[in-house]
């Protein structure tokens, strides 16, 4: 298990240089390569989100020149028949496009989470701090006894290797519930004070979302209930404002899981697509409704992926984020292996240091989380 494998090595011959390095054995190939020679290294790439997406009958890359085209996220599955989108959530039949989601009704798998919950942001989002009371907490403190309804959806337009929630990819087993039904649920339960909408990723479901919370915006009278977005954030940036507004409304927050630097081939190997538009509507609700309210309506998060996000990357999105604003909170998480890429260690100590340290340069406020790893994580690479 790989919690026993404290003293395991994560280096490996690199397929490309020949050396041995910290790296995965699903993708074959080590972090300098992927860099410094990215033609060579994309066919290893390829083959690698290929392999991990054939188990669960999703195409790979993003199917183009079809006949029709979603907009929802950066991806723009063009899709003819026999199609499916990158998200496995639509596909297109005998020339007709089917979808598990609309505007009415999402696949997803929503469950009542404590607060204080492990919420990448609980270190200073309403719930586990009262920030913003009483116009956006229920109390100047954390709220014990009441909840988050936290809204898994099934599917994503990333393909993360180290996907921490895989099963997103099983679309055909979640759940389909009406926006109806959603919304008299939410309203029904007093002691719901957020909606946290992740997954997979929201961006396949961002109509049923915005509808929802409209209805629940518009019902919910005085009482609380914020509205959150965990994401890679690659949604259609026009749908990505409007959530900020909803958001805003609400007290709430949208953490936005920045993988790896602006236009990094890192994100393209790890993830299997580029970031460009993540950090394009990072910026687009940066500068439309940072300050509006004392709660911080973005934040970011960097998973410390062993051997291939180094402490010169988060430098990286450190320094993009500062350049916005120092204060923008900003978390590193501790990598534990999962999915694809169970080979790799959890982050060693040093590196989770290192990066701690460098982030510290440039942003007021950094937070590391999956603290309780780092018992079972080696020294170093």
């Amino acid at each position: 298990m790989w919690f026993l494998s404290k003293e395991s090595s994560s280096r490996k011959t690199c397929a490309i240089c020949g050396q041995q390095k910290p790296l995965s054995q699903i993708l074959g190939i080590c972090r300098d390569c992927i860099l410094n020679d990215f033609e060579t290294a994309k066919k290893y790439i390829i083959d690698a989100h290929r392999k991990s997406r054939e188990i669960h009958g999703l195409p790979y890359p993003p199917p183009t020149d079809g006949k029709i085209t979603c907009n929802l996220c950066s991806n723009m599955c063009s899709l003819s028949d026999g199609d499916v989108s990158f998200c496995g959530i639509k596909w297109f039949k005998d020339g007709k496009l089917y979808s598990l989601a609309n505007g009415d009704r999402a696949v997803m798998h929503p469950y009542l989470d404590p607060h204080v919950t492990n919420c990448c942001a609980n270190w200073f989002c309403p719930a586990g701090t009262g920030l913003g009371y009483p116009e956006y907490a229920i109390r100047p403190g954390p709220e014990y006894g009441y909840y988050n309804l936290a809204v898994f959806f099934y599917g994503c337009n990333f393909n993360c290797l180290f996907c921490q929630n895989s099963e997103h990819k099983e679309v055909r087993k979640g759940t389909i519930i009406t926006r109806t039904n959603f919304v008299r649920y939410v309203l029904s339960n007093s002691k719901i004070t957020c909606i946290c909408y992740f997954g997979g990723s929201p961006e396949p479901h961002l109509p049923f979302t915005i509808r929802a919370n409209k209805d629940i915006i518009e019902e919910k009278g005085d009482r609380i209930i914020r509205i959150c977005y965990e994401w890679n954030g690659a949604g259609n940036n026009a749908l990505v404002k409007k959530i900020g507004e909803q958001v805003l409304a609400t007290g709430g927050i949208i953490k936005f899981d920045l993988k790896a630097p602006k236009g990094s081939k890192l994100s393209i190997a790890l993830s299997g697509v580029p970031n460009d538009d993540v950090y394009k509507n990072f910026e687009t609700l940066y500068h439309n409704f940072w300050g509006e309210t004392p709660i911080p309506i973005v934040t970011a998060t960097t998973l410390l992926v062993p051997g291939y996000i180094m402490p010169e990357d988060v430098e990286e999105i450190a320094k993009f984020i500062s350049e916005l604003d120092p204060n923008i909170p900003y978390s590193l998480l501790i990598f534990h292996p999962d999915w694809m890429m169970r080979d790799l260690p959890i982050t060693p100590r040093k590196i989770v240091a290192e990066c701690e340290k460098v982030a510290r340069k440039y942003l007021k406020n950094v937070h590391v989380g999956n603290k309780f790893l780092l018992g079972a994580a080696p020294e170093d690479l």
